[in-house]
């Protein structure tokens, strides 16, 4: 009985100690002579990138479940969704606002989410809490956003072409494993 009992509460510790993700901290120091600024138009080539997007937002939140479901069914047996989604802003038209301290991204002039460099912090969405680190990463912005159930999303922006594409990598990770990476990329609009 002793042993059973010493196993038990040695499983229980090594569960409980669990480590759980923290997300890495990154620069605050801009790389030389890189500038996100810009009025930026997605590529009809990353046009599905979107769809996918919303495709995915949709099935974290419970899937095409039909909405005019019988009261009487069953509701309950929908999977749980990925909070780490509502954090994930989409848009064709970017325009970003680069400062000595932080970006600016507006998405479709709907839309504008605020980035401090280096910044650690937690943010919200209504009710849904998540951490967020945000910084410089050799030539890229890196947004890493965790939700309370460890899942996470990464987004990366660069320039590419010769400062004439913004190259927009998504990354959403469940249970620590990649649930969807997809790759936009941004024409630089003059005016």
């Amino acid at each position: 009985m002793t042993t059973r009992w010493l196993l038990a509460m040695t499983t229980f510790l090594v569960v409980a100690c669990a480590s759980k993700e923290i997300l890495p901290e990154h620069s605050a120091i801009v790389p030389v002579g890189v500038d996100l600024s810009g009025q930026w138009v997605l590529r009809k080539d990353s046009g599905d990138t979107n769809r996918r997007l919303n495709e995915a937002e949709q099935m974290a939140a419970g899937g095409r479940d039909d909405i005019l479901a019988r009261p009487q069914q069953n509701t309950s047996r929908k999977r749980p969704g990925s909070l780490v989604h509502v954090f994930l802003e989409t848009g064709t038209n970017l325009k970003i606002t680069q400062t000595a301290d932080g970006l600016f991204i507006s998405f479709d002039r709907a839309i504008v989410e605020e980035y401090i460099f280096g910044e650690y912090t937690q943010v919200s969405v209504g009710p849904v809490v998540a951490s967020r680190s945000s910084g410089w990463e050799q030539q890229a912005y890196v947004i890493e956003t965790l939700d309370k159930d460890g899942n996470k999303l990464i987004e990366r922006y660069q320039l590419g072409d010769n400062v004439q594409l913004l190259i927009r990598q998504i990354t959403l990770y469940k249970n620590r494993k990649v649930d969807l990476s997809l790759v936009q990329r941004f024409d630089r609009r003059d005016g």
